[in-house]
Protein backbone atom coordinates (compact mmCIF):
# COMPACT_ATOMS: atom_id res chain seq x y z
CA UNK A 1 0.00 0.00 0.00
CA UNK A 2 1.08 3.35 -0.70
CA UNK A 3 0.92 5.21 2.13
CA UNK A 4 1.13 9.08 2.30
CA UNK A 5 2.41 10.61 5.49
CA UNK A 6 2.33 14.04 6.66
CA UNK A 7 5.65 15.18 8.52
CA UNK A 8 7.89 18.01 7.96
CA UNK A 9 10.42 17.47 5.23
CA UNK A 10 13.46 17.76 7.75
CA UNK A 11 11.51 14.73 9.73
CA UNK A 12 10.77 12.15 7.17
CA UNK A 13 13.88 10.34 5.95
CA UNK A 14 13.31 7.10 7.51
CA UNK A 15 10.01 6.60 6.87
CA UNK A 16 10.40 4.75 3.42
CA UNK A 17 12.89 2.40 4.92
CA UNK A 18 10.21 1.40 7.88
CA UNK A 19 7.26 1.62 5.87
CA UNK A 20 9.05 -1.03 3.34
CA UNK A 21 9.44 -3.40 6.51
CA UNK A 22 5.86 -4.13 6.74
CA UNK A 23 5.20 -4.23 3.01
CA UNK A 24 4.25 -0.91 1.90
CA UNK A 25 5.88 2.02 0.40
CA UNK A 26 6.16 5.77 1.60
CA UNK A 27 5.39 9.35 0.24
CA UNK A 28 6.02 12.17 2.56
CA UNK A 29 3.74 15.35 2.50
CA UNK A 30 4.43 18.34 4.13
CA UNK A 31 1.02 20.00 4.89
CA UNK A 32 3.57 22.00 7.84
CA UNK A 33 7.02 23.92 7.76
CA UNK A 34 8.94 24.66 10.64
CA UNK A 35 10.67 28.04 11.00
CA UNK A 36 13.31 28.26 13.71
CA UNK A 37 13.56 30.98 16.22
CA UNK A 38 17.38 31.46 16.06
CA UNK A 39 17.01 34.06 18.91
CA UNK A 40 14.89 31.46 21.14
CA UNK A 41 17.36 28.77 20.93
CA UNK A 42 20.35 30.51 21.52
CA UNK A 43 18.60 31.54 25.23
CA UNK A 44 17.93 27.74 26.06
CA UNK A 45 21.49 26.68 24.98
CA UNK A 46 22.51 29.26 27.24
CA UNK A 47 20.36 28.80 30.28
CA UNK A 48 20.83 24.70 29.55
CA UNK A 49 24.49 24.83 29.61
CA UNK A 50 25.12 27.18 33.05
CA UNK A 51 22.71 24.47 34.24
CA UNK A 52 19.77 26.27 34.85
CA UNK A 53 17.70 23.02 34.70
CA UNK A 54 17.19 19.88 35.79
CA UNK A 55 15.80 18.12 33.43
CA UNK A 56 15.19 19.03 29.67
CA UNK A 57 12.77 16.99 27.53
CA UNK A 58 12.25 16.79 23.78
CA UNK A 59 9.18 16.49 22.85
CA UNK A 60 9.85 16.10 18.91
CA UNK A 61 12.95 15.53 16.94
CA UNK A 62 12.91 18.61 15.67
CA UNK A 63 14.38 20.55 18.25
CA UNK A 64 16.83 17.80 19.20
CA UNK A 65 18.00 18.15 15.81
CA UNK A 66 18.79 21.49 16.26
CA UNK A 67 19.53 22.72 19.68
CA UNK A 68 21.66 19.06 20.68
CA UNK A 69 24.40 19.96 18.51
CA UNK A 70 24.98 23.10 20.72
CA UNK A 71 24.61 21.76 24.42
CA UNK A 72 27.67 21.01 26.08
CA UNK A 73 28.55 17.40 26.17
CA UNK A 74 28.59 16.88 29.65
CA UNK A 75 25.18 18.13 30.46
CA UNK A 76 23.97 14.82 31.50
CA UNK A 77 26.09 15.44 34.55
CA UNK A 78 23.88 18.62 35.14
CA UNK A 79 20.68 16.98 34.26
CA UNK A 80 18.30 14.27 32.99
CA UNK A 81 17.63 14.31 29.28
CA UNK A 82 14.79 12.89 28.44
CA UNK A 83 13.22 12.01 24.55
CA UNK A 84 9.80 11.42 23.24
CA UNK A 85 10.42 8.75 21.08
CA UNK A 86 13.65 6.50 19.97
CA UNK A 87 13.87 8.75 17.06
CA UNK A 88 14.37 11.78 18.86
CA UNK A 89 16.57 9.63 21.25
CA UNK A 90 18.68 8.35 18.62
CA UNK A 91 19.18 12.47 17.28
CA UNK A 92 20.79 13.10 20.68
CA UNK A 93 22.81 10.42 20.85
CA UNK A 94 24.04 10.61 17.49
CA UNK A 95 25.33 13.98 18.68
CA UNK A 96 27.16 12.65 21.50
CA UNK A 97 24.30 13.29 24.47
CA UNK A 98 22.90 10.56 26.24
CA UNK A 99 18.94 10.75 26.75
CA UNK A 100 16.57 8.88 28.53
CA UNK A 101 14.02 7.55 26.66
CA UNK A 102 9.95 8.28 27.61
CA UNK A 103 8.77 4.67 27.04
CA UNK A 104 5.33 6.04 25.47
CA UNK A 105 5.23 8.70 22.55
CA UNK A 106 2.90 10.78 24.41
CA UNK A 107 4.14 14.02 26.52
CA UNK A 108 1.09 13.31 28.83
CA UNK A 109 3.32 10.32 30.39
CA UNK A 110 6.12 12.41 31.42
CA UNK A 111 4.81 13.78 34.60
CA UNK A 112 3.88 9.82 35.41
CA UNK A 113 7.49 8.55 33.99
CA UNK A 114 10.13 11.29 36.76
CA UNK A 115 7.49 10.26 39.08
CA UNK A 116 8.33 11.83 42.98
CA UNK A 117 11.65 12.70 41.59
CA UNK A 118 10.32 16.00 39.66
CA UNK A 119 8.90 17.64 42.92
CA UNK A 120 11.23 20.85 43.24
CA UNK A 121 12.94 20.39 39.59
CA UNK A 122 13.40 22.53 37.00
CA UNK A 123 11.74 21.28 33.27
CA UNK A 124 13.55 22.93 30.68
CA UNK A 125 11.30 22.49 27.00
CA UNK A 126 12.52 23.56 24.19
CA UNK A 127 9.77 22.89 21.58
CA UNK A 128 7.04 23.79 18.90
CA UNK A 129 4.94 27.15 19.33
CA UNK A 130 1.66 25.29 20.22
CA UNK A 131 -0.05 24.93 23.19
CA UNK A 132 0.25 22.01 25.68
CA UNK A 133 -1.19 23.42 28.47
CA UNK A 134 -1.66 19.90 30.37
CA UNK A 135 1.89 19.49 30.37
CA UNK A 136 2.69 21.95 31.78
CA UNK A 137 -0.08 21.99 34.33
CA UNK A 138 1.00 17.70 35.06
CA UNK A 139 4.80 19.29 35.89
CA UNK A 140 3.38 22.01 38.45
CA UNK A 141 0.81 19.80 40.03
CA UNK A 142 3.75 17.26 40.66
CA UNK A 143 5.93 20.13 42.61
CA UNK A 144 7.71 20.94 39.52
CA UNK A 145 8.58 24.11 37.42
CA UNK A 146 7.90 24.08 33.65
CA UNK A 147 10.48 26.76 31.73
CA UNK A 148 8.93 26.78 27.38
CA UNK A 149 10.67 27.76 25.10
CA UNK A 150 8.79 28.03 22.39
CA UNK A 151 12.09 28.06 19.64
CA UNK A 152 9.99 26.99 16.21
CA UNK A 153 6.76 27.96 14.52
CA UNK A 154 4.96 25.50 12.52
CA UNK A 155 3.21 26.86 9.62
CA UNK A 156 0.95 25.87 7.00
CA UNK A 157 1.94 25.40 3.40
CA UNK A 158 -1.29 26.19 2.42
CA UNK A 159 -0.93 24.00 -0.60
CA UNK A 160 -3.36 21.30 -0.93
CA UNK A 161 -1.97 18.17 -0.42
CA UNK A 162 -0.91 15.66 -3.22
CA UNK A 163 -2.56 12.28 -2.28
CA UNK A 164 -2.49 11.35 -6.62
CA UNK A 165 -1.79 7.61 -6.10
CA UNK A 166 -1.86 7.14 -2.35
CA UNK A 167 -3.81 4.10 -1.39
CA UNK A 168 -4.08 5.53 2.28
CA UNK A 169 -2.98 9.00 4.10
CA UNK A 170 -1.40 8.78 7.84
CA UNK A 171 -1.65 12.02 10.04
CA UNK A 172 1.09 12.16 12.69
CA UNK A 173 0.06 15.24 14.55
CA UNK A 174 -3.08 17.02 14.99
CA UNK A 175 -1.98 20.04 13.51
CA UNK A 176 -1.30 18.31 10.39
CA UNK A 177 -4.42 17.46 10.06
CA UNK A 178 -6.57 20.57 11.29
CA UNK A 179 -3.85 22.65 9.28
CA UNK A 180 -3.92 21.13 6.06
CA UNK A 181 -5.90 21.84 2.89
CA UNK A 182 -6.76 19.00 2.62
CA UNK A 183 -8.38 16.97 -1.22
CA UNK A 184 -11.12 14.97 -1.20
CA UNK A 185 -10.20 11.59 0.64
CA UNK A 186 -13.13 9.50 -0.94
CA UNK A 187 -11.32 6.02 -1.86
CA UNK A 188 -8.44 6.92 0.43
CA UNK A 189 -8.11 5.22 3.99
CA UNK A 190 -7.83 7.82 6.85
CA UNK A 191 -5.33 7.33 9.23
CA UNK A 192 -4.08 8.36 12.96
CA UNK A 193 -0.87 7.79 14.43
CA UNK A 194 -2.54 8.00 17.94
CA UNK A 195 -5.13 9.01 20.11
CA UNK A 196 -4.82 13.02 20.08
CA UNK A 197 -4.74 12.46 16.37
CA UNK A 198 -7.62 10.33 15.74
CA UNK A 199 -9.44 13.03 18.29
CA UNK A 200 -8.81 16.24 16.10
CA UNK A 201 -9.87 14.06 13.07
CA UNK A 202 -13.13 13.07 14.16
CA UNK A 203 -13.74 16.09 15.37
CA UNK A 204 -12.88 17.98 11.50
CA UNK A 205 -15.36 14.99 10.12
CA UNK A 206 -12.74 12.10 9.00
CA UNK A 207 -13.35 9.30 11.11
CA UNK A 208 -9.51 7.12 11.41
CA UNK A 209 -9.95 3.53 10.26
CA UNK A 210 -6.62 2.66 11.75
CA UNK A 211 -5.32 4.34 14.96
CA UNK A 212 -1.63 4.13 16.10
CA UNK A 213 0.04 4.12 19.63
CA UNK A 214 1.88 7.17 18.52
CA UNK A 215 4.32 6.05 16.99
CA UNK A 216 4.67 5.43 13.43
CA UNK A 217 5.87 1.50 13.85
CA UNK A 218 3.20 0.77 15.84
CA UNK A 219 0.74 2.68 13.15
CA UNK A 220 2.35 1.00 10.67
CA UNK A 221 1.76 -2.89 12.70
CA UNK A 222 -1.82 -1.09 13.65
CA UNK A 223 -2.35 -1.10 9.76
CA UNK A 224 -1.25 -4.86 8.96
CA UNK A 225 -3.21 -5.88 11.66
CA UNK A 226 -6.53 -4.10 10.40
CA UNK A 227 -5.46 -5.51 6.68
CA UNK A 228 -6.00 -9.00 7.81
CA UNK A 229 -9.39 -8.29 8.07
CA UNK A 230 -10.33 -7.14 5.19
Amino acid sequence: MQIAITRLAEKGTADQTLCERYGHSARIISPLKAELKASLVQTFVLAANDGEFDAIFFTSAYPAKYIGMHLDRNITKKCRVIAIGPQTAKILHDQGIPAETLPTFYSRDFVPYLGEWIEGKRIGIPRADVPNPELIQAIEQAGGMAFEYRCYGLVPTGEMLDLNGAESVLFTSANSFSQANLPDLSGILPIAIGDITAKRMQEGGVDPIVVGDGSLEGTLKALNEYLKTQ
